[in-house]
């Protein structure tokens, strides 16, 4: 019998929970899911810029583990914008953790600082 799986920390909840392509009936749309733990790899990993050790650490997982969800998230949101399908963002194994500062202030800072669009 497998262990079961470990829940992953997820920072917030994202701003929009469904997004389509513009002009296109819901109704004739093929749609993929993202879940909500492969949607904060890919903030951390490629909105945030944290390397993939930073970013499992946010996340309460091994670097292993993150890299095969971020690429797992990346394949489904590729997938939908090739197709041209709707993404729903929504379920995965995880648990909402209270907000990790990421923009360099504070007692650990990152070099650089944080990109302008982090909250």
């Amino acid at each position: 019998m497998p262990r079961p799986r470990m829940s992953r920390r997820v920072c917030r909840q994202p701003p929009a929970g469904f997004y389509k392509p513009q002009g296109v009936p819901l109704g004739s749309l093929r749609g993929l899911t993202l879940t909500l733990d492969g949607f904060e790899a890919i903030r951390l990993a490629d909105a945030a810029g944290l390397d993939h050790e930073t970013a499992a650490a946010s996340m309460g997982i091994s670097r292993p583990t993150f890299s095969r969800l971020l690429a797992e998230a990346r394949g489904t949101v590729a997938r939908a914008l090739v197709n041209g399908w709707a993404i729903r963002i929504e379920g995965g194994n995880y648990e909402m953790a209270e907000a990790v500062d990421l923009s360099g202030r504070g007692r650990h800072r990152r070099r650089g600082g944080g990109p302008p669009w982090l909250e």
